[in-house]
């Protein structure tokens, strides 16, 4: 049924992007010596902090990937489905095989940054105002903090920071599209 697919959507992407954020504020406090500025987020992923982090990205990942198909049954929406699913695919890679693994662990965390990024785009389609305007922003500054991370400039912030700016609207992204997939999950059809 739509409003169940709807309904079990936003839970998914709620509990994934909640445990996620968690998980590294988590971590962050068990990794001593851990910088939010001049660490990677994935450095929580090996040492005292491993656990927690790996298993909380691998959870954002499988659950936003079962989101994807739920929101496929509900909206019909190939591309955002196929977005999703690869964005989760990356999450679930980046839990798997932790930074020390080496290229695997880049390509798995390049995967999700710039997929995550384009899905919050590409969602305003399935939204109505003011998130669909607000998941574009989202979208848009997570890809251009991801381009400034490759190029280097981290604005003062440092490495970590800059990280940050790219996956931090990416989880809050999606908790509140998850939120809006249950609340609206009464009404039949997305905007047009």
């Amino acid at each position: 049924m739509l409003y169940d697919d709807r309904r079990t959507a936003g839970l998914l992407l709620i509990v994934g992007g909640v445990l996620c954020f968690l998980g590294i504020i988590i971590a962050e406090a068990l990794h001593p010596g851990y910088s939010t500025s001049e660490n990677y987020i994935s450095d929580l992923g090996v040492g005292p902090s491993a656990l927690i982090f790996n298993v909380s990205v691998f959870l954002l990942g499988l659950l936003t990937v079962f989101a994807a198909y739920f929101i496929q049954k509900a909206f019909d929406s190939k591309l955002f489905s196929l977005l999703a699913a690869i964005a989760g695919i990356g999450a679930i890679g980046v839990g798997l095989f932790p930074e020390d693994v080496g290229t695997l662990h880049v390509v798995f965390s390049l995967t999700t940054f710039l997929f995550s990024g384009i899905a919050a785009i590409v969602s305003y389609k399935l939204e109505r105002p003011p998130l669909s305007y607000l998941s574009v922003i989202l979208g848009v500054s997570s890809l251009v903090a991801l381009t400034l991370l490759a190029s280097g400039n981290y604005l003062g912030l440092g490495v970590g920071g800059m990280e940050r700016l790219i996956a931090y609207p990416a989880l809050f992204w999606a908790v509140s599209f998850g939120g809006y997939l249950i609340g609206d999950s009464r009404n039949s059809a997305p905007p047009k």
